[in-house]
């Protein structure tokens, strides 16, 4: 795995670490605090946060210090085991050690024999289930990630097999582009059979297929002629590795990076931050979580508001594509009538939008129910569905259709490599008020200047837009 995936997965392995700690200072608790003939006990709530919170840094530093979160016997049993018991050792004498130099309090000593007690099996329980979670954490978060390898010499055979190794993690190989008079692909060295596509396919195989990162291992002389392909990659904003010290005139941010021992130039032109990412992640996941708790009695209400004025369902659905291509279900409130797709034809010369956008404000096919829902956003709020899903963020490009994608120039295309949200910089811009290139061109200022900062502003400058009833137009 390239080092910036390993250290956000690090990240999690040890925040996750401290739940087993947490888990057993309650149990312990509560059997100490049940015990019969024994004196009274209990914790203030300083005492209880003072003593839960040293525990917590000593575990989790003593973990770092001795590489429990790195070491790959970590998740081997005897070696997990042998760790975690040292882990224990360590952590028991320090916990002792820091209750009496930072006066802790009168801690019963009995406590903190059941705490230690219960903690080594639940760290053993966590530990074996450690390689699930780590596969579950990775894709959880990053989902799978594919590459396409140009070259079929011995160095990208051997990138394939490193690729391979960590399959668990959610890597995967496309396929590979073979350099002009180059010799075939030693296939039985690989673990199964991969497609090859020549240089010319590989502008439409990119629209056909979903390429993460597409990685050079070339000789030098064959990487100097494909300045082309990686002016093609830097327009459609496909993050590029190359495996030798060659350095093409692009405006792409540029890092080495290392696949285990072999060195990596990474071009990439899309936010590429895995830490401010998950952070991007995780207030999706704690803020759409709450909204959805919060507007689950308003959006029962809208569905049976919908059901009742129009026969259909209450929630549409439509196929989209999303970060890098690919393909997801988006969810909404109906607000046109049930047969509306196939009158499309007919309503097409009351488009008020340029480009392979539809958009209209006198659109027929819109019921009276359909209007206030658009005038208010009150029909996007399904899409919390998949904010949680993963599939969309709350800030960013909208998610287009596939055959919206299919019409594109190639720069446009660069829009798919951010993940899409429910608003961006062309809402507050105003929707329709906008022609397809301007919109185009606020989606690619979003990516090139993304921060947590920026989201947050938009985010707070979308809300009274959306409470005035300008949020759709």
């Amino acid at each position: 795995m390239f080092a910036r995936r390993a250290r956000v997965l690090w990240l999690l392995l040890v925040v996750s670490d401290v739940v087993p700690v947490l888990l057993s200072f309650e149990i312990a608790y509560l059997v100490r605090a049940r015990l019969p003939e024994m004196r009274l006990f209990f914790f203030t709530p300083a005492e209880a946060a003072g003593l839960l919170l040293t525990a917590a840094v000593l575990w989790t530093a003593f973990g770092i210090g001795l590489g429990v979160y790195r070491r790959p016997e970590s998740f081997e049993v005897r070696g997990m085991m042998r760790l975690t018991a040292l882990q224990t050792l360590w952590f028991a004498g320090s916990l002792a050690t820091a209750i009496y130099l930072l006066k802790l309090g009168d801690i019963s000593r009995f406590f903190v024999a059941l705490f230690l007690i219960f903690n080594f099996p639940l760290q053993i329980a966590y530990r074996l289930a450690a390689r699930r979670m780590r596969r579950f954490l990775q894709q959880g978060f990053a989902g799978h990630h594919y590459y396409l390898i140009v070259g079929t010499g011995p160095k990208a055979v051997e990138l394939a097999q490193l690729i391979e190794k960590h399959e668990e993690h959610g890597d995967r190989v496309v396929g590979f582009v073979p350099e002009p008079e180059a010799p075939p692909l030693e296939r039985g060295a690989l673990a199964r059979a991969y497609p090859a596509w020549s240089l010319e396919q590989v502008p439409r195989m990119l629209e056909e297929h979903i390429v993460d990162e597409i990685i050079f291992a070339v000789s030098k002389p064959q990487l100097e002629r494909m300045e082309d392909l990686f002016l093609i990659c830097e327009e459609q904003g496909v993050k590029t590795r190359v495996l030798v010290d060659f350095f093409p005139h692009l405006r792409s941010d540029i890092a080495l990076e290392k696949l285990e021992h072999m060195p990596l130039l990474t071009f990439s032109n899309a936010p590429e931050d895995e830490y401010l990412l998950f952070l991007k992640r995780a207030v999706d996941l704690l803020l759409g979580s709450a909204l959805f708790l919060v507007a689950a009695p308003l959006m029962v209400f809208v569905t049976l508001l919908v059901r009742v004025t129009s026969p259909g369902p209450a929630i549409y659905r439509q196929l989209r594509c999303g970060l890098n291509g690919r393909k997801f279900w988006l969810y909404k409130f109906r607000s046109m009538y049930q047969d509306a797709e196939e009158h499309r034809q007919q309503v097409a010369h009351l488009n008020e939008m340029d480009g392979p956008v539809f958009k209209s404000s006198r659109d027929p096919r819109v019921t009276s129910v359909g209007r206030i829902l658009r005038k208010t956003s009150l029909d996007e709020l399904p899409q919390l569905l998949n904010i949680l899903k993963g599939d969309m963020s709350f800030v960013g490009p909208r998610p287009p259709l596939p055959q919206e994608v299919a019409q594109y120039e190639k720069w446009q295309r660069r829009r798919l490599r951010m993940k899409p949200g429910l608003t961006c910089l062309w809402a507050l811009a105003g929707r329709n008020q906008l022609n397809f290139a301007q919109w185009m061109q606020l989606d690619m200022e979003y990516i090139d200047n993304w921060s947590l900062g920026l989201d947050f502003m938009i985010l707070l400058r979308t809300i009274p837009r959306v409470l005035s009833g300008r949020g759709a137009s």
